[in-house]
């Protein structure tokens, strides 16, 4: 295992945001784990954990822990389920889009409307990523992760992982690190029903159709695409992390008032009731490309922040809180980033930040 120190995060970001890791581990072997457990117990902080770093924004403080950056790849077949469920068995560090191809080329459904989202397996529980009508919480069965509490490994089922929209008991915390997960998937020919008008549009079939699963797959690539979510595919706005917000939890009051305004309110399959959160930011003002601070504007694609070239920390949070001021003030419901914020703050940073902030003199 190498071990460097000072190394700038920015680069490992799609943000291309954040200082220096006091130390820094690419883990490839899941063998060498123990040793990246014996570094971290040197520093006073917890470790952070970086995958493709497609959801974080690293302080310019950057991190005064040790920073690992999960590698580690592999896919394992491990049987069925009493229902007939196939069983895999992956890595954390193995990229979510390759799992997705694996498992459409397999013939398994279960991930197809998920093609597309950048990041490694090990984080998609953390905020129980889903997109076009899944969710991991759909296919999760366990994971192994390292508990950094008790100092050891630990299997958790789904079911104890308090998977909710966009949240679960990983996120904002640093207690645990995933290191291998497990999920069963159904042997089908035919995706999930189509729920997402965009995606029925593109593949010219009524919202609720079946389809070949690879026609699932390349219509949500389409959409995405459109939207700039896809990394690679537009050059002016591929400093993103996709979504900054997440879609708020709304009141039955709050619903009513905002259906009257043709809001896109939705419900969710954990109960909730939320209203979209790029509805939000157009209603607040901001226009497409409309530069909100120095080096932050919103996207020229989607209603979301992207960072352009010099852009620093300090900026893209002020940034999320004059989205956040005026959307409140437009809409009178409040935004809440989803993104990960990671490192040592400055203080009057927003409270929002998990890192541990700096004490004031």
């Amino acid at each position: 295992m190498r071990v460097t120190h000072g190394v700038p995060l920015a680069p490992m970001t799609t943000l291309g945001i954040g200082g220096p890791a006091a130390a820094f581990v690419d883990l490839d072997d899941p063998a060498d784990f123990p040793s990246f457990v014996e570094l971290a117990g040197t520093y006073a902080d917890e470790p952070v954990c970086l995958g493709a770093g497609s959801n974080v924004l690293v302080s310019d403080l950057g991190c005064s822990s040790a920073v690992l950056r999960m590698n580690t790849r592999g896919v394992r077949w491990r049987g069925e389920t009493a229902d007939g469920r196939t069983l895999v068995e992956v890595q954390a560090g193995h990229p979510l889009v390759d799992l997705v191809a694996t498992t459409i080329d397999e013939g398994l459904s279960g991930m197809e409307m998920l093609v597309g989202i950048p990041g490694t397996t090990g984080a998609t529980p953390i905020q129980n990523v889903g997109a076009y009508g899944q969710e991991i919480s759909d296919t999760l069965v366990e994971v192994t992760a390292w508990d950094w509490e008790l100092g050891r490994r630990v299997a958790m089922e789904a079911a104890s992982c308090g998977l909710g929209h966009r949240t679960s008991i990983f996120k904002r915390s640093r207690r645990w690190t995933l290191l291998k997960l497990v999920f069963a998937l159904r042997r089908s020919e035919l995706s999930a029903p189509v729920t997402y008008r965009m995606v029925a549009a593109e593949l010219d079939v009524p919202v609720g159709s079946r389809v070949p699963l690879s026609e699932a797959a390349e219509a949500v690539l389409v959409v995405r695409k459109g939207k700039g979510m896809v990394l690679g595919c537009c050059d002016t706005d591929r400093r993103s992390v996709g979504s900054v917000f997440l879609s708020p939890e709304i009141t039955p009051a709050q619903a009513e008032r905002l259906r009257a305004r043709n809001a896109p309110v939705n419900e969710f399959p954990d109960g909730s009731t939320r209203v979209s959160a790029s509805w939000l930011i157009r209603q607040a003002g901001f226009e497409l490309g409309a530069p909100i601070v120095e080096g932050v504007r919103i996207s020229s694609l989607h209603y979301t922040l992207v960072a352009d070239e010099g852009a620093r920390a300090a900026e893209f949070t002020r940034a999320i809180d004059i989205v956040q001021e005026q959307a409140l003030l437009r809409t009178g419901v409040r935004l809440t980033p989803e993104v990960d914020f990671v490192g040592e703050w400055e203080p009057g940073s927003p409270s929002r930040c998990p890192g541990r902030q700096l004490a004031k003199p």
